[in-house]
């Protein structure tokens, strides 16, 4: 169901995103650094997939609690909440391609992943049973997923599915948009320009570093600030879920980590 949005939270309101340290431990962690051969980056893209696939799920979930996604439609009650979800469903599902037409990011990452040899077989796997009508977690279990990388997607879903629109906007907002730019940018030095058949995946980095920094991030602050309100305790709900979210991601980068130091490759 669409959410009532609170009025804007008053300048000076104490009231805020507690991260505590989770941010900067996940810009600085080591992971950017070791990514720095062909058969790091195959190793790399085939856990960090399932973190590009359930974006996509934790978007959709903030799209059914801030816009209308049912018959018949009705308005909700915040239009720039309406805008900024559309238009990253736009940019996230139907991304402009620099050759022309029009893919996902999800898409554009299995082909950056394809280009540098890497292994798509588990999340192909993974979407072909979902597609078949099977239960996430069965799927989830059988696809052969990296079990970091499995266990990262069931964290994520545990968001989507407590129900609550500041924690999953929020979640959505610092544990992705607000930090991915960050993130990202460490991936972007580490590869550099060494080898071609790492430039699809260079491309969906510059991508998301470009979008989220400018555009998403900032106005999903803005609604996150919206819903909250003057209520502290949903503050605390929210960052609770915002931290969380950089805990996981920490925990997925720390076991792909050490994957890539335990092969010496």
């Amino acid at each position: 169901m669409p959410t009532t949005l609170a009025p804007s939270r008053p300048a000076g309101s104490p009231a805020s995103i507690d991260l505590g340290d989770a941010r900067e431990r996940l810009v600085r962690h080591r992971i950017y650094g070791l990514v720095d051969s062909a058969a790091r980056l195959r190793q790399f893209m085939e856990s960090h997939v399932f973190a590009v696939w359930d974006f996509q799920s934790l978007l959709k979930a903030m799209q059914q609690r801030l816009t209308c996604t049912s018959v018949p439609w009705v308005p909700t009650p915040d239009p720039e909440a309406r805008r900024l979800v559309n238009e990253i469903v736009l940019d996230e599902e139907s991304d402009e391609l620099p050759e022309g037409g029009s893919a996902s990011h999800f898409e554009l990452y299995l082909d950056g992943m394809r280009k540098a040899g890497a292994d798509t077989g588990p999340i192909e796997r993974l979407l072909a049973m979902l597609s078949s009508g099977s239960p996430l977690p069965q799927a989830l279990a059988s696809c052969g997923a990296p079990p970091a990388a499995a266990e990262f997607v069931r964290e994520s879903f545990a968001v989507i599915d407590s129900g609550s629109t500041p924690g999953i906007v929020a979640a959505f907002t610092y544990g992705r948009e607000d930090v991915i730019p960050d993130m990202f940018r460490g991936l972007v030095s580490s590869l550099a320009d060494r080898d071609p058949a790492w430039h699809r995946f260079r491309y969906y980095l510059d991508r998301h570093i470009e979008a989220d920094d400018e555009k998403h991030a900032p106005t999903c602050r803005r609604i996150v600030a919206r819903l909250c309100g003057d209520d502290t305790a949903t503050w605390a709900e929210a960052s609770r879920m915002a931290r969380g979210c950089l805990e996981s991601r920490i925990k997925l980068w720390d076991a792909i980590a050490a994957e890539i130091e335990a092969a010496g490759r």
